[in-house]
């Protein structure tokens, strides 16, 4: 069961693979690569611009810290010139406050610079690689269109590929009706030297020459008939007819 299950992956994943294989444009994608690499240019630049932000906001906190180290050494000088060891001290143990402060400033601003000429430097492999991405690019494409181009023409010219391949069964199929109105048209003219559609109306009257003939013959054996009967009527009377001597009896 559980090779079966395998192999039907297998056969799904080779079709999918297939069908995006047909449905893939190079161009479209090496598009999408280009677009996500300067995507990604774009990022190390603001991390650059993130990197320097927060540098030059440490450089102003270690310019004021500098400023206060000043002062507090200026205020503990006038504090000792006026006797006052106790505001001259307390002045002192601010100053070596800020001084501290002050190293730990500089050693994230070395370290923040540190980070700024990676970045800077990792920046400009990037943008040179996406620059020689993007000249190389636009080679394949449009070596990919001229490629295309030249299959299509090729395939034009030899009758091939699935446009020709529609083209060649319309052509087909009309040679097909052609042939049929053709055959019929044949079948027509021969029934027409046939006679079969002579006397359309009578056709359709339900008579033909034979039922005409039958009848005429019909109607000539009845009259033939009619008058052998009166012949051997006339001739067993001697003369008249019966009602032409009925008739002389009432005019008596």
């Amino acid at each position: 069961m559980a090779g079966l299950a395998g192999r039907m992956s297998t056969v799904f994943k080779s079709k999918i693979s297939r069908m995006l294989d047909k449905s893939e444009d190079p161009g479209e994608t090496l598009d999408y690569g280009y677009q996500k690499q300067v995507e990604l240019l774009q990022n190390v630049k603001k991390g650059i611009a993130d990197v320097v932000t927060s540098k030059k906001r440490l450089q102003m906190q270690s310019t004021k810290l500098e400023q206060q180290v000043v002062k507090l050494d200026t205020q503990a000088r006038q504090a000792m010139g006026q006797g006052r060891e106790d505001l001259a001290r307390a002045a002192l143990e601010r100053k070596t406050v800020a001084q501290t402060e002050l190293q730990s400033l500089d050693t994230q601003v070395n370290e923040l610079e540190t980070q700024q000429e990676q970045l800077t430097a990792n920046e400009k492999k990037l943008r040179t690689k996406i620059e020689t991405f993007r000249t190389k690019k636009e080679v394949i494409k449009a070596q990919y269109s001229a490629a295309e181009a030249q299959v299509k023409i090729s395939e034009a010219a030899n009758g091939v590929g699935e446009e020709m391949a529609d083209l060649g069964l319309a052509i087909q199929r009309a040679e097909d009706k052609t042939e049929q109105m053709r055959a019929r048209a044949g079948a027509v003219e021969e029934l027409e030297a046939a006679g079969t559609f002579d006397d359309i109306t009578q056709l359709g009257a339900g008579q033909d020459d034979i039922d005409r003939e039958l009848a005429q013959m019909g109607s000539g054996a009845q009259v033939d008939d009619e008058l052998a009967k009166m012949k051997a009527e006339l001739g067993a009377g001697g003369g008249d007819s019966p009602q032409l001597e009925q008739g002389k009896k009432e005019g008596a």
